[in-house]
């Protein structure tokens, strides 16, 4: 019988698709051997594997969030990593907008954020992602406010119709 990593590595190698995500979730389910299988590939060096596993990660956490708690500090070190695919990038801010964020990591994923969201070289999925992300933490540290704004302000003309919308709705939270 294959263990948890070497099923999904089979798995994500077949097939990359939503459908496929989805099952490979649903196997998953609330089982933390199952999701550190996940994880382990996750945060190892294929780069294919990475991304694939990303979208698996995504419909875990909003089925099972608890699951991902103790894994976030791993989660926000993977997306730092020079090179690191957009797919996983992505999908961990993503995932971090619907959960509540720890203060453990709350001052890395920040530099993080900033960062993505001032890069008009990163897609632009990331960029409002990150937004919103910084927008949850600018409530727990309102000092940020003032950087975010002035951020958002500086990219929002040449953004696209996704980052002005974001930007404009957040812009309005940060004006009241």
């Amino acid at each position: 019988m294959p263990t948890p990593v070497q099923f999904l590595a089979e798995q994500l190698h077949l097939e990359h698709s939503k459908p496929q995500s989805q099952r490979l979730a649903a196997w998953i389910g609330h089982d933390a051997e199952r999701f550190a299988g996940l994880m382990d590939i996750f945060l190892g060096s294929n780069h294919r594997l990475n991304q694939r596993s990303a979208w698996v990660l995504i419909h875990v956490a909003q089925k099972s969030p608890g699951l991902v708690g103790a894994w976030l500090p791993r989660m926000v070190a993977k997306i730092r990593e020079p090179g690191v695919h957009d797919a996983v990038k992505r999908n961990v801010v993503r995932l971090l907008e619907d959960i509540d964020i720890p203060d453990n990591i709350i001052d890395d994923l920040a530099d993080i954020c900033f960062c993505f969201l001032a890069d008009p070289r990163e897609a632009v999925a990331i960029r409002v992602f990150s937004m919103t992300v910084l927008d949850k933490i600018c409530q727990k540290i309102p000092e940020l406010n003032p950087e975010l704004r002035l951020i958002i302000e500086e990219h929002i003309e040449h953004g696209t119709a996704a980052f002005k919308s974001r930007g404009n709705k957040i812009l309005k939270k940060l004006l009241l």
